[in-house]
């Protein structure tokens, strides 16, 4: 038996050594900082915010008691409902006019410009990022404002006699803000995706009688779809999120998600039901996104190939 137990010590032995000596070892070293350091700052507070979300408010805070009144309240309060449609319906309409807006650009810069300017063009998209985002929102409140630069402009040509209102304080103001904001974001995902696709597959279209639109329809853009869904991604997920532009172009009129778990967590001092609030939000952005890659999978499958 002693005999065993060492040919056994011995062969984990070995077994270790040879698994330090593989690429799967060196992979994990080479990571494992990284991991460590993601599951600190990233996991540890999303599982503290699940933790308090299943907690009871009390008069100093939270008390370690079991409930589910938080999830209760934040999915049967027509107030909690109508706050996450409208941020829902924001995102949507955010994500669709940057991708509709980047897709364009980002095919003119892959097919219709210069090799050697394609950098160029890169760089200039990337301008928008030299300023904070904060200083881009309240620049589009400057503009859109009531006596912004569009209202000062109009009333100078003798266009309108008063300030229009329906440009300031809206969803459309939060909708235009917001696309301005993620639209490099779109472009540049889209863009890599029409670099990869080969420009033998466009001319073999062409050459079998397809016209530049069939061409497009039928090859261009289900092989950039990977690019589309990844902008799709990008812009969807942090605008639903997004808690300056609904304060700042919304005038705290029109809150969205974030604003609600804003004033529970600081302002009610409630962490518990605005911890609710925010999981659910995750929740419900997990869902969609699944949803999402599920209808999307074939043109997932057709780029990889």
């Amino acid at each position: 038996m002693a005999e065993t137990a060492a040919a056994n010590a011995s062969g984990g032995t070995m077994g270790k050594t040879r698994f330090r000596d593989t690429e799967a070892a060196s992979g994990l070293a080479m990571i494992s900082p990284t991991a460590i350091y993601a599951i600190l700052v990233l996991a540890a507070p999303l599982i503290a915010v699940i933790v308090y979300s299943f907690m009871t408010k009390g008069p100093n805070g939270v008390e370690p008691i079991f409930t589910l009144q938080n999830y209760i309240t934040v999915w049967t309060g027509k107030i909690y409902r109508a706050i996450m449609m409208r941020s829902l319906s924001v995102s949507f309409m955010v994500t669709l006019a940057t991708v509709v807006l980047a897709y364009p650009l980002a095919y003119f810069i892959s097919f219709h410009v210069q090799p050697s300017k394609k950098s160029l063009w890169l760089f200039l998209v990337t301008i928008p990022f030299w300023t904070s985002y904060l200083i881009r929102v309240f620049l589009w409140k400057v503009i859109l404002g009531y006596n912004g630069v569009i209202n000062s402009g109009l009333l100078n040509l003798g266009i309108i006699s008063e300030p229009l209102t329906i440009i300031n304080y809206n969803v459309g103001a939060l909708v235009v803000t917001l696309a301005h904001a993620y639209a490099p974001f779109a472009v540049l995902p889209i863009f890599v995706a029409l670099e990869k696709i080969d420009r033998s597959f466009l001319e073999a279209g062409q050459d079998l009688g397809e016209s530049r639109w069939a061409t497009f329809l039928r090859v261009t853009l289900p092989l950039s779809m990977p690019g589309v869904i990844a902008a799709v991604l990008i812009v969807f997920i942090p605008t639903i999120g997004d808690y300056v532009t609904p304060d700042l172009i919304g005038g705290g009129k029109i809150p969205m998600i974030a604003n609600m778990v804003e004033v529970q967590m600081l302002k009610q001092n409630n962490r518990a039901l605005g911890s609710a609030i925010a999981v659910s939000a995750m929740l419900i952005v997990l869902v969609i996104t699944v949803v999402f890659l599920m209808l999307n999978r074939r043109f997932l499958k057709g780029g990889a190939r």
